[in-house]
């Protein structure tokens, strides 16, 4: 694996992203359906020394609360709703340091 990367860069189109960073807020976690079938979904906000970034919890990963610091391996950025978000997507994985 890289260096670990910060907020500040992340870019739309970034891969491979590997960072850690604190959950700041989190909405409540809501069901979806996606082609792969029905999962839930929470957005929150990231925060590490170089500012904030909106990250998708998908999945079991929805379910990790706030004020959680986190580790992100293999996660990608991409837009949404003219918005861009950090996901850990499918071949990423986000583990909890310290909740």
């Amino acid at each position: 694996m890289g260096d670990k990367m910060k907020i500040s860069d992340l870019k739309e189109g970034t891969g491979k992203v590997s960072l850690e960073a604190k959950i700041v807020s989190k909405e409540e976690p809501r069901q979806v359906n996606t082609k792969f079938g029905e999962t839930q979904v929470a957005n929150a906000t990231i925060e590490d020394d170089t500012g904030r970034f909106k990250l998708s919890l998908w999945g079991a990963d929805a379910d990790i609360p706030e004020g959680s610091k986190i580790n992100i391996e293999n996660g990608f950025v991409s837009s949404y709703r003219e918005e861009l978000q950090l996901s850990a997507g499918k071949f990423g994985k986000i583990t909890v340091v310290e909740g």
